[in-house]
């Protein structure tokens, strides 16, 4: 690491003789604002807040809005974990047969998500702070990879950050040791729950930079420190509900991602990370609301071939298509199981759909333990979502 002093913290030195390594302290955050922005990080940030308004206000006005929220935390969940590393596709998450969540990195996604409805509950009861995001680690963890690291516990231990394999001598990072670590997580807790005049979108995003840069966990800092920015701005009333995907640009520029950050350690810009921050935010939200407009119209476009090509059957054909929105991969015994139908109504209402090009059979000529897709809905979803 190399380090310049610009208010931005400092090292401290632990253990001696080879045994000796300078492990990071971040200055308290209110310490470092207000911060200084350019012009153009203020225009950013504030497009940035009309187009967060524009989302939430189309969300009071849009058909199934809590199924479509439900769809965003999922590729939230999915985008976060393949900055990782994760392999697994927005498909992969959504497919009935992984039911077993056989494969970890499956289990991974759907940790993050049960861990991000969980966290939203919970502040309703809680403030957010430690407490609350020790909990939430807990649900990220549990039975994964890193369920071995504590889940739920803040590091007993130093660690650090970098190659697969380094050790702290050639670490590119290495955050604050264990006391230290106490010290800023209560900090950080004040500072978060605080009344100091900041706008909500760049207090979420030094917020984000502290957490990772404490790195109070053995596993899954990355994953909750990006959770982290939609419940900070869920805390600070920029958001209502988990309406979008951060993680969705920070997965496009990871290499700048993480560049950035080592950039406030090492010599203390703070404001090109906000910059920056602004700019991935105001970009994962115009994508947001470009897809909830293209989700939207493809409903409308469905109701209208449903009830003008299905007749009598345009009753279960509207309630079907509103299970497609929450489930895009099915089979016939799942829509008849849903649904409360007989197998065989199910299994025509299925033909029926693929009839008017709302289904596509996922394998082409198989005859029995089919599965089909939502496939137009899907690839609105799935844009962006590639493993890395």
């Amino acid at each position: 690491m190399q380090w310049q002093d610009k208010g931005q913290g400092f090292l401290r030195k632990n253990l001696s003789g080879e045994s000796e390594y300078s492990s990071f302290i971040p200055s308290s955050l209110d310490t470092v604002v207000p911060v200084e922005l350019s012009e153009e990080t203020v225009r950013l940030l504030s497009a940035c807040s009309r187009k967060l308004g524009e989302l939430e206000g189309m969300l009071r006005f849009v058909p199934n809005a809590s199924m479509y929220l439900a769809m965003y935390v999922r590729k939230e969940a999915l985008l976060s974990a393949q900055i990782e590393g994760t392999q697994c596709t927005f498909d992969d998450i959504l497919d009935p047969e992984n039911v077993e969540l056989a494969q970890r990195d499956v289990a991974d996604v759907v940790n993050y998500i049960r861990a991000t409805e969980y966290a939203v509950r919970r502040m309703n009861e809680l403030p957010l702070c430690m407490r609350l995001l020790k909990e939430v680690h807990a649900e990220l963890l549990s039975g994964t990879r890193g369920s071995e690291k504590n889940p739920g516990e803040v590091r007993s231990s130093q660690n650090w950050i970098g190659p697969a394999g380094c050790g702290l001598r050639n670490a590119a990072y290495i955050p604050p040791n264990v006391d230290d670590m106490h010290d800023a997580l209560g900090e950080l807790d004040k500072f978060i729950n605080s009344d100091i005049a900041i706008d909500p979108i760049v207090k979420a995003s030094l917020v984000h930079y502290q957490f990772e840069t404490v790195h109070p966990f053995l596993d899954g800092n990355g994953r909750l420190g990006r959770l982290l920015i939609t419940l900070s701005l869920m805390n600070d009333g920029a958001l209502s509900a988990a309406i979008f995907y951060p993680s969705y640009q920070l997965k496009l520029r990871r290499r700048e991602y993480y560049e950035r950050l080592m950039a406030v350690r090492e010599n203390g810009e703070y404001a090109q990370w906000v910059g920056f921050f602004c700019d991935c935010l105001l970009a994962s939200a115009v994508d947001a609301i470009g897809s909830l407009e293209r989700l939207v119209d493809l409903r409308t476009k469905n109701t209208n071939l449903i009830n003008g090509g299905l007749g009598r059957s345009a009753s279960n054909g509207r309630r079907f298509l509103e299970l497609l929105e929450g489930n895009p991969i099915v089979d016939v015994s799942f829509v008849a199981e849903k649904l409360d139908i007989a197998r065989t109504t199910a299994g025509n209402l299925v033909k029926d759909f693929v009839g008017l090009g709302i289904l596509v059979q996922r394998e082409k000529g198989k005859q029995r333990y089919r599965t089909f897709l939502y496939e137009d809905y899907l690839s609105i979803l799935r844009q962006g979502s590639d493993p890395l």
